[in-house]
């Protein structure tokens, strides 16, 4: 009766069915514990890097960069090892970040000793430019007095690091598990799943951002609380496998079994241990060390997927210069570190809001209605039409408008409908190429933004609207990508079901 009456409480919010109710909880509660991981600690990444200075800020970012080009193809090389399964590699991922965490925290409590942690008046100089001025006053651009100098390097290496690592963490984990629920899921049931799936996600940032707000005081200790979610969301992981009946076909053609449910999970470690023994002759022919750029070749041998590489690109390029508005207001408004870490943490709760009860509620119906098409396309017009508020009213309050509105489309619509791009991929294509586009891609993106960036406010002497001007083509660019990309993924999904029959 209890199983029933929380069946009955989630269909409330989804069309789900029987056989789909467990593994839909498992992807829920995984991103929850992710987010909220990453949440918690992100308010601590953010004050940290702006205490080095914020003209060193789209530096951070090529860095990540570097570490992503790094880290990326070996975390698709963890899902070809031959004697791991797919869902044990998901689980080594998020335990191997968990454990990270409780390293920061040890080198940021050391590195700490000696500094002030609770009031850095006059950290943050940022000087923008006046209506009378129309220019950058004489303190310049992205310019600090209390930047690298003013720290020694094992203060500087840790922060440096925290910021890098967090932003790796993110990406590669989130990646992963979207690989994982897409393997055992397809277009159809994927439309009406993802928005609750995503509903969890956006549920852990509320929670991250809520208890960062209420223990922002405990300062690095918000690392190991982190920790503790990373174990969490590895162990519900595990999960997502036990909620199928059959491992290659996706949860849409999987028909509802009479048999003892207790036997589940040996039925599947059994079927996967026969996939994993019918491909072993193959693999066996690549050496490992090739393994790690299969994702990669996997992305230039498919116009689709360089489509898709595009795609995401254009969308991270959007969204870091929206970023850089948002961090270079708060520096000139609150010198305070604990006032920044809650500033942030209340930013990210109040829109976090908008989108769990977007997700709930509208996610399902629009892309089982409107289609892919209309969901990937959204973010890019509604980022066109922000970017041109932001030309014509460049202060704090439209930044604040634009960033709600932008994310709140962004979670609700455009990423549930990114992620079923995936779905008319191989096996392959979803575990190695995705990785590499979702996490590599998107660094790549950051960093072009950083660079256009730092380029428009110090070479160029610009200001918040000029970057609204040059982003334009950027949106542009990125709307045409994403109706051409829809299209082409309709096209896939008619072939693909054609197939099946």
């Amino acid at each position: 009766m209890g199983r029933s009456t929380f069946d009955a409480v989630v269909s409330v919010f989804v069309t789900v069915h029987p056989h789909e109710t467990s593994v839909l909880l498992h992807s829920f509660f995984c991103f929850f514990f992710i987010l909220s991981a990453y949440f918690v600690v992100l308010p601590l990444r953010d004050e940290g890097a702006i205490s080095l200075g914020l003209s060193n800020l789209p530096g951070l970012f090529v860095g990540s960069l570097v570490l992503t080009l790094v880290a990326a193809p070996f975390s698709s090389l963890i899902f070809s090892l031959p004697n791991v399964t797919k869902g044990k590699a998901l689980v080594l991922i998020h335990r191997f970040f968990s454990v990270s965490l409780i390293l920061f925290f040890i080198l940021w409590h050391s590195s700490s000793a000696g500094y002030p942690t609770s009031n850095m008046t006059g950290s943050m100089m940022l000087s923008y430019p006046s209506k009378e001025e129309g220019k950058i006053g004489d303190q310049g651009s992205l310019t600090s007095s209390f930047g690298w100098n003013n720290h020694g390097w094992f203060y500087i290496s840790v922060r440096i690091g925290l910021f890098l690592w967090v932003a790796l963490l993110n990406l590669i984990t989130i990646s992963s598990t979207w690989a994982r629920v897409i393997d055992v899921m397809d277009s159809e049931s994927g439309s009406r799943l993802f928005g609750f799936i995503g509903a969890g996600a956006t549920l852990g940032q509320f929670f991250g951002s809520l208890f960062a707000i209420g223990m922002a005081f405990v300062g690095p200790f918000l690392l190991l609380f982190a920790a503790l979610l990373m174990e969490f969301a590895a162990q519900t992981s595990r999960g997502i496998t036990r909620g199928t009946s059959h491992v290659e076909e996706p949860m849409s053609r999987i028909r509802e079994s009479d048999s003892n449910p207790e036997n589940d999970a040996d039925v599947i470690e059994k079927t996967e241990n026969a996939l994993r023994d019918s491909s072993k002759s193959s693999t066996s022919v690549n050496h490992q060390i090739w393994s790690i750029f299969e994702g990669l070749w996997l992305i230039l041998s498919s116009t689709y997927l360089l489509h898709v590489s595009l795609f995401i690109w254009l969308s991270a390029v959007v969204s870091s210069l929206f970023y850089f508005q948002k961090v270079s207001v708060i520096a000139t408004t609150v010198t305070s570190s604990l006032g920044r870490r809650k500033l942030f943490a209340q930013i990210n709760s109040f829109i976090a809001v908008f989108i769990l009860v977007g997700q709930l509620s509208l996610t399902g119906r629009i892309l089982t209605s409107a289609g892919i098409t209309t969901a990937i396309c959204s973010a890019p017009f509604v980022g066109l039409l922000n970017l041109v508020a932001l030309a014509v009213w460049p202060d704090w309050a439209a930044v604040a408008i634009c960033e709600t509105l932008r994310k709140v489309v962004t979670y609700v619509v455009t990423r549930p409908g990114r992620e079923l791009l995936f779905t008319v991929v191989s096996e392959d294509e979803k575990y190695k190429a995705k990785v590499c586009i979702d996490v590599l891609v998107q660094r790549l993106g950051d960093a072009a933004a950083a660079g256009m960036y730092k380029m428009l406010f110090g070479t160029l002497n610009g200001k918040p609207s000029t970057v609204s001007l040059y982003g334009l083509p950027v949106c542009l660019l990125w709307l045409v990508t994403a109706f051409s990309l829809g299209r082409r993924q309709v096209q896939l999904s008619k072939h693909q079901i054609c197939s099946s029959l």
